[in-house]
């Protein structure tokens, strides 16, 4: 059965997307730690990510290098933290985060609920920053 992030590729489920390519997808997350939480895929459903070829591997983290500057650009942060946990989805993903603090990136704190227009008019944002 397709995970949940592949019926987002396939353009099955709805997504705020931030960057795309060929092999690589970004969207935020809609339950995210901060705002501006975003995962980085690939394409190709892979659910872990150590089993990704090396090139693949490489390609995935030069995408979420790329798509964190973006993220950089419009949410005021100190950094963007970045998680790979692997077993709430059996598809790789890359979790993108701004963050201030260390405690920031603790996934047991409370999520934020944005609406989906908050969701839409930040990954407008963070895509035209990707774009230029």
């Amino acid at each position: 059965m397709p995970s949940i992030f592949t019926k987002i590729v396939r353009g099955e489920i709805p997504a705020h997307k931030v960057a795309e390519t060929d092999e690589f997808l970004a969207f935020l997350d809609i339950n995210p730690l901060a705002e501006g939480h975003t995962l980085a895929i690939p394409k190709k459903e892979i659910d872990y990510i150590f089993d990704i070829e090396d090139e693949h591997l490489a390609g995935l983290m030069a995408f979420a290098k790329r798509v964190a500057k973006a993220i950089e650009a419009v949410v005021p942060c100190e950094r963007i933290g970045v998680s790979v946990i692997g077993l709430e989805v059996p598809h790789t993903h890359i979790h993108l985060i701004p963050i201030n603090d260390i405690d920031d990136m603790n996934f047991s704190k409370p999520k934020l609920s944005p609406s989906p227009e908050e969701l839409a008019e930040l990954a407008a944002a963070i895509r035209r920053e990707y774009e230029e």
